[in-house]
């Protein structure tokens, strides 16, 4: 059913329930997964930071970014999936990061995108936003949400006792 899954990580409890939902399916599905990072960086000039600031800043996101694909490809090929990992930056407010992930899915001809949600409602979601929501209203293919679990393990929680998550 789905051949080309893409799911979207970051270093947050949702984020690897959705991951670990991405690897499930891909391995039943023997479809390839794409895990995808966004590493939000400060624009030059935006602040009155010197160049090498923003440079180490940009640098450190990138980092940071690598460490939680790294993790999320071992995860993967821990289960025996075909996985391949993109950082993408975004250096401004626009484009946005739910955009960011839609154009990426097109560019790569996903069949599936999955993300994690907070589930946040109210004020919260209000103020903060919701990539996942934005990426729901965009997308073109099928959109697989996954809540971020009440428990500490998204393993347990989706029933997937056996498979390596990202840790802390």
């Amino acid at each position: 059913m789905y051949q080309r899954i893409l799911v979207g990580v970051d270093n947050s409890e949702a984020s690897r329930a959705a991951l670990a939902h991405a690897v499930a399916l891909a391995a039943a599905q023997r479809a390839q997964l794409r895990a995808v990072h966004v590493a939000e960086e400060i624009p030059g000039g935006l602040f009155d930071y010197p160049s090498t600031v923003i440079a180490d800043v940009r640098r450190a996101a990138e980092e940071e970014g690598d460490r939680v694909l790294a993790r999320a490809q071992d995860a993967a090929r821990q289960a025996g999936v075909d996985v391949e990992t993109r950082l993408l930056r975004i250096v401004s407010p626009y484009p946005r990061i739910a955009r960011l992930l839609v154009n990426e899915a097109q560019d790569w001809a996903a069949d599936l995108i999955v993300l994690g949600t907070h589930g946040r409602r109210g004020i919260d979601r209000l103020l903060l936003g919701s990539v996942a929501e934005g990426v729901s209203r965009l997308a073109t293919v099928p959109v697989l949400l996954v809540r971020q679990p009440p428990a500490k393990s998204a393993a347990k929680s989706v029933g997937l006792r056996d498979l390596p998550l990202i840790p802390d």
